[in-house]
């Protein structure tokens, strides 16, 4: 089975989180969420209760690998700046965690933020490298939609460091925000190599978790169990809206 990797495909790919606490916790999520056939599975590490032992945390990322198969795994512990939850490892440890994925474990991706500093991001970049591990450069902000200026200057970011996806999520206030967003994604889309995962969020943004494809997003997050940002939609309603829009794109 070959595995369906960011920017591949015509569609874009469809990505459940697992966001429990404990490993049962985890487990159960797991399994409600493979019986819908995503294409990548997020481990949102930050809700994981033992963050803080390295050792558990390898352990039960290669476990879950192991069980996940063939679907790619996104490792992603997001800071509470970003919308993460509160957890004990500061920026540094973060990336050291990032690390030791990336070379104990297959896990296919590891998310790194663009606002970690500089020499953080070139070494997780150089490890991840010498591993075969691919980092999505990330930016996330719950308030407000930046201009697209400043989300151009993100997508530029991510391409710079040499990651492999670039990722903005933003909150609209207005519609208007929502083009905001399209506006930037195409953009970068038409600029950049690299492929893009691009989000507005909560009841403004959900369509752009539909359409967003169409201007050049490669990923969609949707909800498998439970949901780990606002404005997800089920699993089932996005492949079915993402069927819709690809007919009518093409003309039938």
């Amino acid at each position: 089975m070959k595995k369906n990797l960011i920017g591949e495909g015509k569609q874009p790919l469809i990505c459940t989180p697992l966001v429990g606490k404990t490993e049962k916790e985890i487990g159960n999520e797991l399994k409600k969420i493979l019986v819908k056939k995503p294409d990548i599975i997020e481990w949102r590490v930050d809700f994981f209760e033992n963050i803080h032992d390295s050792a558990k945390t390898v352990a039960l990322a290669n476990h879950l690998k192991k069980v996940i198969g063939d679907i790619p795994m996104i490792f992603t512990i997001r800071s509470i700046r970003e919308g993460g939850q509160p957890i004990s490892l500061s920026d540094k440890e973060a990336i050291e965690l990032n690390v030791e994925i990336c070379r104990n474990t297959t896990v296919e991706y590891v998310d790194c933020e663009l606002s970690n500093e500089s020499e953080y991001i070139r070494y997780l970049r150089k490890v991840a490298t010498e591993q075969g591990t691919k980092i999505i450069g990330s930016f996330h902000n719950f308030e407000c939609t930046p201009s697209a200026k400043i989300l151009s200057q993100k997508f530029t970011e991510a391409d710079q460091y040499q990651l492999d996806v670039a990722k903005v999520a933003v909150m609209p206030q207005t519609l208007e925000d929502v083009l905001i967003l399209f506006e930037a994604t195409l953009a970068a889309k038409n600029r950049l190599t690299i492929p893009l995962i691009t989000m507005s969020m909560g009841k403004y943004g959900a369509i752009s978790r539909i359409v967003g494809g169409v201007f050049g997003s490669a990923l969609s997050f949707a909800v498998g169990d439970k949901s780990s940002a606002p404005g997800q939609i089920p699993i089932e309603d996005l492949r079915m809206a993402f069927d819709i829009v690809e007919r009518s794109m093409s003309g039938e």
